[in-house]
């Protein structure tokens, strides 16, 4: 982030991505036909008449044609209907066809490298949040299938962040509650679930950063249990900074949490440097979603670097990988989160502007304010992190620490190598509101930040 000069000449180099390897999950597959449906001499039976609309619904989505589509979703929906009524056991086979063309869907999808975060961020982008709650129901369907120990811990972590837990459903179908004998919601729910499938047949494969369910391992538990308890620590610093409405109080709060978290590191990097097995760097996905995304995008890389993390940014899906160890991939998610919290109050509290016209500058400002606020907040966040290294080094376990780090960064880097061969640094945008810039420099910088904070509990 720019240290000096004219404010229109800051501009942020950020990687991205360059695409991503092969082509998503595929087409729609047929759902197979139930037991005992099939068709009677001469005619289709009802999960195939059900399989031909789902296919015929998903062809007039693949074509633009709104009108058409929402007559065939509600021929998925109700089927044809015969001097008043619906064909028998129409409705369980669509619900049935549905739930099952779904979970095989996001069966290839977690081979394709998605995870559970990922997918809902998608849906919800692409299409809205009832979408993307249909999503999370396929999803706790899907996952209820494999043994707890085959699902990568961080996986269950994702759901509960997202309300969600793994359920097993009660039967084939699972869109709606047996029973449920709302047909407005069936149809409503017909419509988004093939939207749905729709959507996301076609996404492009990610890079791997976590195996996918049935072919996890148990990480030590002792590790993690550490790691939670200093989790817990910094959220309350954090918890405070995020409540206070002093500047110069949030700050020292924020500072805490980085100190805490900086110290964390170094010592299980020594901890790390001695044990004969230990994890290597990882990856996590942060979503970064409009206004302000290239700002934002600029935040979470001040603080991805602060931790010793990198990051890799891939606009068209609305996400930013960060690559690091795993100590501080917690870090840089739970202070990027506080400090986006952070940024935005001041921002707002700043309020709206204007040109000498009367024309809304406001847009212009808020960006500037926000690439000013991440540039010296990184700073900031660096400083406390040079810090606690300094004082670590000084102490007499900290002997040779400075290689310890050397080393996790040149691990960092080949990681970020493996999984992305092919980037191009981007420039974010410019700051090109003086006032803007100003105000969002002086937001981070208001306070004095101690990073000296004595840390609760050692």
């Amino acid at each position: 982030m720019g240290k000096g000069g004219k404010q229109g000449s800051r501009k942020k180099g950020i990687r991205r991505a360059m695409g991503h390897p092969g082509s998503g999950p595929g087409p729609v597959p047929g759902p197979a036909p139930a037991a005992g449906s099939g068709p009677a001499p001469g005619q289709p039976g009802v999960a195939e008449q059900v399989n031909l609309a789902v296919v015929e619904a998903i062809r007039h989505l693949d074509a633009g044609d709104g009108a058409a589509f929402a007559v065939a979703a509600d021929r998925v929906a109700v089927g044809r209907v015969t001097q008043g009524r619906v064909a028998p056991g129409w409705r369980e086979a669509a619900d049935r066809a549905l739930s099952t063309n779904l979970t095989s869907l996001v069966s290839r999808l977690w081979r394709a490298g998605w995870e559970p975060a990922d997918l809902v961020r998608a849906v919800r982008r692409e299409l809205s949040e009832e979408h993307a709650a249909l999503t999370l129901r396929v999803i706790e369907a899907e996952l209820s299938a494999y043994p707890a120990p085959t699902v990568d811990p961080g996986w269950f972590s994702q759901l509960r962040s997202l309300g969600a837990e793994v359920r097993r459903p009660s039967g084939a179908g699972f869109l709606v509650p047996p029973g449920d004998g709302d047909q407005a919601r069936w149809v409503r729910t017909v419509h988004a679930a093939l939207e749905v499938l729709h959507a996301v047949r076609l996404l492009p494969r990610l890079e791997p950063l976590s195996p996918p369910p049935g072919t996890a391992g148990r990480r030590p538990e002792a590790s993690r249990a550490v790691d939670e308890r200093v989790l817990e620590r910094v959220r309350a610093l954090l918890a405070k900074a995020e409540s206070t409405p002093y500047a110069a109080e949030a700050e020292t709060f924020t500072a805490g949490a980085q100190a805490l978290m900086a110290r964390h590191s170094i010592d299980r990097a020594l901890l790390d440097a001695t044990a004969p097995h230990r994890e290597g760097p990882g990856g996590r996905r942060v979503g970064i979603d409009n206004p302000y995304e290239g700002p934002k995008v600029a935040l979470l890389d001040a603080v991805a670097r602060a931790n010793r993390c990198s990051t890799v940014w891939s606009t068209e899906l609305g996400f930013s990988t960060v690559v690091g160890f795993p100590g501080d991939l917690d870090a840089v998610e739970l202070l990027f989160t506080s400090l986006l919290v952070q940024a935005t109050t001041a921002m707002t509290r700043a309020g709206s502007r204007q040109d000498g016209l009367g024309r809304s500058r406001t847009r212009s400002f808020r960006q500037s304010f926000l690439l000013a606020y991440a540039g010296r907040i990184g700073e900031r966040l660096a400083e406390a992190t040079a810090a606690q290294a300094e004082s670590a080094a000084a102490e007499p376990a900290g002997e040779g620490l400075l290689p310890v780090l050397a080393a996790r960064h040149e691990e960092v880097t080949e990681a970020v190598s493996a999984l992305f061969p092919h980037l191009r640094t981007t420039s974010i945008g410019r700051a090109r509101d003086g006032e803007g810039w100003a105000s969002g420099r002086a937001s981070a910088d208001l306070a004095r930040l101690d990073t000296a904070v004595p840390l609760v509990g050692g």
